[in-house]
């Protein structure tokens, strides 16, 4: 007995949605506690392990246990062909029509919504491992260097927040006020950004950024960077170096980056401002 254990994170035209995948989990786990020989397959989309669902063969498995999702598609009624001769059981999935061939295929079918009939998702005591969660506010402009920063940070194991610092009233996907901007900043672990606003309202919520100039040269990045103090910034001409991505998100993530921007969060001294202030005073009135 060898049991093959799939879902919709496992097709080729399937998604896989953090329930779907935490459910697969679920019934690892719980396949193990039984001392149950089996394997997981994944798709394209969401092969980080175990096997390629579609090179896996058949003949290997004496049972099909398909999670999550709602059982239905030609997908579904392909999964029924290709393991004919195995016992085919659907958990935890929602059932639209009972009386659909997808549906109809499987020999048990363990359902988690059916006929106004409800039991809780696999996925609701599945544990997860905490990871460290990133805002990405990136300039659209300067098309290499953002390319280097999101094909860098996509191999880095964190929550990805993307973040359009531009406010607006009529867009719900976007900020109204700098106050909504600074407060979602506050939640935040770690900011990579190419854009000033970014580094300036990363620092001032007390969050390590990683800064990234996109401008060859160097440009108001750098020098904001310098004026603040603030070590953490790789020059256009680096961007594509992962080595030195990974060396800061490094410094970021650790201990001494907290305590470093945490410092850069204090209030301050603001030089323009008392040079504004100084010029009311002494310059003359028209």
């Amino acid at each position: 007995m060898r049991a093959l254990v799939i879902g919709w994170a496992s097709l080729r035209h399937g998604e896989a949605t953090p329930v779907d995948v935490l459910g697969m989990r679920r019934v690892d786990a719980a396949l193990s506690l039984a001392e149950v020989p089996h394997d997981l397959a994944w798709g394209p989309s969401h092969r980080l392990e175990g096997l390629d669902y579609e090179e896996v063969d058949p003949a290997r498995y004496s049972h099909v246990v398909f999670v999550s999702g709602a059982v239905r598609g030609r997908q579904v009624c392909e999964v029924h062909r290709r393991f004919a001769h195995c016992h085919r059981i659907a958990v935890g999935v929602s059932v639209a029509d009972p009386g659909d061939d997808a549906v109809t295929g499987f020999d048990q079918v363990l359902a988690r919504d059916h006929q106004g009939i409800a039991t809780p998702d696999l996925s609701i005591d599945s544990p997860t491992d905490e990871v460290l969660v990133a805002g990405l506010i990136l300039a659209r402009e300067h098309t290499a260097v953002r390319s280097f920063v999101t094909k860098w940070v996509s191999g880095i194991d964190c929550g990805r927040v993307p973040l359009e610092p531009g406010l607006a009233f009529s867009d719900w996907e976007r900020c109204a006020t700098p106050d909504q901007f600074a407060s979602i900043l506050s939640h935040l672990d770690v900011v990579v950004t190419t854009r000033l606003d970014g580094l300036v309202l990363g620092l001032r919520a007390g969050v390590p950024v990683l800064a990234v100039d996109p401008v060859a040269g160097g440009g108001a990045l750098t020098a904001q960077a310098d004026a603040l103090g603030w070590p953490a910034l790789v020059p256009a001409e680096e961007a594509a170096e992962r080595e030195n991505l990974d060396s800061w998100w490094r410094w970021c993530s650790s201990v001494q980056g907290r305590a470093v921007a945490a410092l850069r969060a204090l209030p301050t001294d603001n030089v323009l401002m008392r040079d504004m202030v100084k010029a009311f005073k002494t310059g003359p009135v028209r």
